[in-house]
């Protein structure tokens, strides 16, 4: 992951998959290292918040 062209990107407006900066900031998400791990970003991202969201519980408790 030395250059930024190597990166991958997820299109939230319509689901497409993209190497390098395609579009607009507010609609991708990533960077990620391959295109197989831009392809399940919302997968990646909805793991994350459930792992944020036990944590945050675990702290008020």
């Amino acid at each position: 992951m030395s250059d930024e062209e190597d990166l991958w990107y997820y299109n939230v407006d319509d689901g497409t998959v993209s190497q390098g900066k395609a579009t607009g900031y507010l609609s991708r998400m990533g960077p990620y290292p391959d295109r197989a791990s831009a392809e399940k970003a919302l997968q990646i991202a909805a793991e994350r918040n459930k792992e944020a969201d036990r944590a945050e519980d675990d702290w008020k408790n």
